[in-house]
């Protein structure tokens, strides 16, 4: 199933989307895509009365579409988890996940306007996979675990500014958390739409131009590994948000590739889960 929450930034109605484009809504089953929908019978619910055709179908007409869950309690990302971002950034890769945190306000939906922080002069795009969790994760005991504990998969535009996160102090989330930095869906889709989370492209596009050209089976940390390893130091609950990390061609890796601008357009996707289009624009 395709998930998705559409209206109005803070008046987001939870919907779905069937296999033909048509978009039913959500609000007689539950008041919003959130982690209570996802670790109760909500998806199976959804699931039975989308097949049964009892839902109320939304009318045909242009909406926003918000992130596609809602208040996740954390945004935790995995840094350097693809082995050519790790070379661009003058890094070794990992013997282990890198982690840190996003401010969980930094959610946006994915046509969104980005803005740029005060004082920035390196503000850039990473496409990723993003992990929704759909059960609590406490001591998994192996990555086996992982997929039972997984509610669904969408795409995500970690933005980040590099002075902020490499030159000022060392501390990642001060680059990592500026407002509308997680651009997020346009849906929540859930494993078994997905399949192999291994088998996914990626890709971001600056201006119209190709800048990023990945696919999530280069993941040095591959997405069950990710969550069991997190839930090894943290617990993990429903709605919470997991970044699995970007592919190279980010401005901070490519000598000549501007950094992004007030005015700029960004897109980006993840193969299967949608694509985003955000304009820059000034905090």
């Amino acid at each position: 199933m395709r998930l998705l929450r559409v209206g109005p930034h803070g008046a987001e109605r939870p919907a779905v989307l069937d296999p033909d484009g048509s978009l039913f809504d959500l609000t007689g089953i539950t008041t919003d895509i959130d982690g209570a929908f996802l670790s109760g019978d909500g998806l199976e619910r959804t699931r039975d009365a989308l097949a049964a055709g009892t839902l109320p179908r939304l009318a045909d007409e242009p909406r926003r579409v918000g992130a596609p869950v809602a208040r996740p309690g954390k945004i935790v990302c995995v840094g350097l988890n693809y082995a050519d971002h790790a070379a661009e950034s003058g890094a070794e890769p990992p013997a282990e996940p890198v982690i840190f945190f996003k401010a969980s306000n930094t959610l946006v939906g994915p046509d969104d306007e980005v803005l740029i922080p005060r004082g920035s002069t390196k503000t850039d795009y990473e496409v990723e996979l993003a992990v929704v969790i759909g059960r609590t994760a406490r001591y998994l005991d192996s990555p086996d675990e992982a997929a039972g504990v997984i509610a669904g998969y969408s795409t995500c535009n970690d933005v980040s500014e590099r002075e902020f996160q490499l030159e000022r102090g060392g501390q990642w989330v001060k680059g990592k958390s500026c407002e509308t930095f997680n651009p997020m869906g346009p849906w929540l889709v859930t494993p078994d739409e997905v399949g192999d989370p291994q088998d996914l492209a990626l890709r971001t596009w600056v201006n119209g131009e190709l800048v990023q050209d990945g696919h999530s089976g280069n993941m040095i940390f591959g997405v069950h590994h990710i969550v069991w390893y997190l839930s090894r130091f943290m617990v993990l609950d429903p709605g919470d948000v997991i970044n699995t990390g970007t592919p190279a061609g980010v401005a901070l890796g490519r000598p000549g590739q501007p950094y992004l601008r007030p005015g700029d357009v960004m897109e980006v996707e993840v193969g299967g889960l949608g694509r985003q289009r955000q304009t820059l624009g000034a905090a």
